[in-house]
């Protein structure tokens, strides 16, 4: 069984107050050990360059939360081809060792060493494909 962490990424800590679809902020504040806000600044900054819309509270593009994440040096990894079923599921014996932003259907997560930390516990009891993941060279 893989180990959840249960965290808002320091979301309410921010002040921020009630439901959000923020799991990408959430997750990269988690990953580079960065205040949340910032982070969601960023990234409301990013979307409102690809879509117009000024706010992360609702969730970010992949448009945008790609070139973001690219941008802040963080390179991609495919586990799932067009095809080709689930090779790689959100456990920790699955993944690689080291800070993963790790991409699900339609969520994002954060995952240190094979543990998750996520506002829930998003593993699906260890089903849960994973599509890739995001690492940054240290």
């Amino acid at each position: 069984m893989t180990k959840v962490i249960i965290t808002d990424g320091g979301r309410s800590k921010a002040g921020f107050r009630g439901e959000a679809n923020d799991c990408v902020t959430r997750a990269v504040a988690i990953i580079t050990e960065r205040p949340y806000r910032e982070v969601y600044q960023e990234l409301a900054r990013y979307e409102q360059q690809v879509t117009g819309v000024r706010s992360a509270r609702n969730g970010i593009s992949k448009k945008a939360y790609k070139k973001y994440l690219a941008d802040q040096g963080f390179s991609w990894t495919p586990t799932m081809q067009v095809g080709q079923g689930t090779t790689v599921h959100l456990r920790g014996d699955e993944l690689p060792l080291g800070k993963l932003l790790v991409s699900v259907s339609r969520h994002m997560v954060a995952v240190i060493d094979g543990v998750v930390y996520d506002n829930h516990d998003s593993t699906r009891g260890g089903t849960r494909a994973v599509y890739g993941y995001w690492t940054k060279a240290s």
